[in-house]
């Protein structure tokens, strides 16, 4: 029974100082794991170099935090500006156009008469002159009709021309030609509901003469390009600017208030186009990260001047194939303006709640 008992201690004790030893093998080979992870990969850091702020992010770090660049291409632009459009309302250019049929339907019906009433005239006169052949009341209730026609052909190229001139007060020279001829393509779209006219209200800096081709912003996020038409006889009371009107071939609902990008040259320009997902703000101003080495990212300023469609158009701060950060640009922004020397973890997790 002795035996027993002491064969079961000594089993007992080597079965102890197995797992003692097991124990303290995985936490030196836990310790020394995590010491070699913590020296091959450094925490991101904050230098000065040559009096530029310099990003230190190790490659790892770049995968974990899913930092991506991308070189920048170059792009050539035409410098425009910004003004406001409205789209006008057509149905009052309609309702003119069908008055103006009417008008001068009555114009060519007024003016057969008065030519046949005038012959009429002519043949009495005539009749009369030759010894009395008709009476003189047959010759004046001639004369009568033909002195009715002609005031009637009168009124109605008075009329002709009034809405003429309204039309041309409202809508313009190419609007009012468009409307007055029967075959007119132009009217035909806008009829149609196929193209829009537009007022653009320049600015009145924009010393130049206004383009003939526009782009147009819809609401859907588009840009679609506008022809001009004419300088607008009406003004928008609420834009202060010098009005011309456009034509889109889109169909815009009517009243709509809208963007236009201007060119002010026909010179294209070239530069660098920043990607408008590379950007970001910081004390007001636009910036956009570049990477100089595997693992040193510098912010650099992005003037907001040039700003498009699909970012923005640098052509100074950058070069060509410059390693631009595309996406994590705010984790560098957020990491550069973190303040540096203050510890971000405790050796005991029970005093980091205080």
């Amino acid at each position: 029974m002795k035996l027993r008992l002491i064969l079961l201690s000594v089993v007992s004790l080597a079965l102890a100082s197995g797992a003692g030893w097991y124990i303290y093998q995985t936490f030196q080979d836990s310790s020394a794991s995590a010491t070699a992870a913590a020296q091959s990969a450094p925490p991101p850091a904050v230098q000065t170099v040559n009096g530029e702020t310099v990003v230190v992010i190790g490659a790892e770090e770049q995968r974990a935090s899913h930092i991506e660049v991308a070189p920048l291409r170059a792009v050539a632009s035409q410098p425009d500006v910004s003004a406001y459009a409205t789209v006008i309302d057509l149905q009052p250019l309609f309702d003119l156009h069908n008055r103006l049929a009417s008008a001068r339907a009555d114009v060519g019906t007024f003016t057969a008469q008065a030519a046949s009433s005038r012959a009429q005239y002519q043949r009495s006169h005539a009749l009369f002159a030759d010894d009395r052949n008709i009476s003189q009341k047959s010759l004046q209730d001639a004369q009568s009709a033909m002195k009715a026609d002609e005031a009637k052909l009168q009124s109605a190229n008075a009329t002709l021309n009034g809405l003429n001139a309204a039309m041309r007060q409202q809508f313009g020279d190419t609007l009012a030609n468009a409307a007055a001829t029967p075959a007119s393509t132009l009217f035909q779209r806008l009829e149609s509901g196929q193209a829009v006219v537009l007022r653009v209200t320049l600015p009145a800096s924009f010393g130049v003469v206004p383009p003939a081709r526009i782009a147009i912003d819809t609401p859907d996020g588009r840009s679609v390009p506008a022809q001009k038409l004419s300088a607008s006889p009406l003004a928008d009371p609420a834009v202060q600017g010098s009005p011309w009107l456009y034509v889109a071939d889109d169909a815009l609902p009517a009243n709509l208030r809208t963007s236009a990008r201007v060119p002010t040259s026909s010179q294209a320009v070239s530069g660098l186009l920043i990607p408008e997902r590379a950007v970001v703000w910081y004390g007001g101003q636009t910036w956009a990260y570049v990477r100089t080495a595997s693992n040193r990212f510098t912010r650099h300023f992005v003037p907001a001047g040039d700003e498009g469609d699909h970012g923005f158009t640098v052509t100074s701060g950058f070069h060509a194939d410059d390693q631009i950060v595309t996406q994590g640009a705010q984790l560098l922004l957020s990491e550069e303006l973190k303040p540096q020397g203050i510890a971000t973890a405790c050796k005991d997790p029970p005093e980091c709640d205080d």
